[in-house]
């Protein structure tokens, strides 16, 4: 994992493509923009969490039918 310190404003850069911008640092949260192409799916962690495991109790099996995770708007 790559770790780095960044003040409001400054960017970090992942390949030519993506760009995240941190907007505002608070006591208890940081607050970032992603500028991302369309066909990249975006999503919080938390998100995909929670949609693997209403897969997992509601399918009964255990398997996965969609292996690139869920389909959920950015």
């Amino acid at each position: 994992m790559l770790v780095l310190s960044r003040k409001p404003g400054e960017r970090i850069l992942i390949g030519n493509d993506v760009k995240i911008t941190v907007i505002r640092i608070g006591p208890n949260s940081v607050r970032i923009g992603i500028d991302a192409p369309g066909h990249l799916n975006i999503v919080r962690e938390e998100l995909c969490l929670n949609a693997d495991q209403a897969a997992l109790a509601g399918s009964g099996s255990g398997e996965h039918g969609d292996a690139g995770g869920p389909n959920l708007p950015r």
